[in-house]
């Protein structure tokens, strides 16, 4: 991006690119760890995911305070008063990713050491690495001001719907099957639940980084592919 006249307008900008990328880090960190700790059982490695999200909300916080203090001051225009709201709503977006992973760990912590079928455990694996990804592809969209790639990860949120909606299928036949399995597919499905929320908020960030770029909101409708209601009163 071309340097602006007052160079310290310049070091506002690269301070919040440079917090929101550290809150990048961190909440990819927390997915990653949040589901090692929900297959491995690894009680110690969700608890530090829980510590983690202190951090974020910090960060989250000093993103909008910067970038209110900025517009306050700097009075920005155009692709720099863009630059500045994006900011405001990408951190909030990732503070909240960070909030999901954090509940994905409490999961973990409640299911302690209750029987868990491999299939459904690694179903849910796939579908946050499916997450995972777009999370990262997203960041990486924002930061190089990337709308072909944004574009691509907010097209590939309606696969994660569509994996959301068979293992939601499939925790309820498990369930419907033995009563002992209630609790702990009821807590599988909230992880999922988590996980496919994160999927959206990556959306949301692409979103963002259409409107940083161009000006303008996207015109189409989000893919959606989120069948869980339609399950549920099947089996009702």
């Amino acid at each position: 991006m071309a340097e602006h006249i007052v160079s310290s307008y310049d070091t506002d900008l690269q301070d919040l690119r440079r917090r929101i990328s550290e809150m990048g880090g961190i909440a990819e960190k927390m997915l990653v760890d949040s589901i090692a700790a929900l297959v491995r059982r690894d009680m110690p490695l969700a608890q530090n995911v829980i510590a983690s999200d202190m951090r974020l909300d910090v960060l989250q916080r000093e993103v909008e305070e910067s970038a209110i203090l900025t517009i306050a001051r700097r009075q920005p225009l155009a692709v720099d008063l863009r630059e500045t709201i994006s900011a405001i709503r990408v951190s909030s977006d990732v503070e909240r990713i960070g909030d999901l992973a954090k509940n994905i760990a409490k999961r973990a912590l409640a299911i302690g050491g209750q029987f868990q079928p491999q299939k459904i455990v690694v179903g849910v694996q796939h579908m946050s690495d499916l997450v995972l990804g777009q999370l990262k592809d997203v960041l990486d969209a924002y930061a190089q001001q990337d709308t072909a790639k944004a574009l691509d990860v907010w097209q590939r949120d309606g696969a994660i719907d569509a994996l959301y909606t068979s293992l939601f299928r499939e925790l309820l036949t498990y369930m419907m099957e033995d009563p002992r399995n209630i609790s702990f597919c009821t807590h599988l499905l909230f992880c999922a639940k988590n996980i496919e929320r994160i999927g959206d908020h990556t959306t949301n960030i692409a979103e963002t980084v259409h409107y940083l770029v161009t000006g303008e909101t996207l015109a189409i409708d989000r893919p959606k592919n989120d069948r869980s209601i339609d399950a549920t009163v099947a089996g009702e």
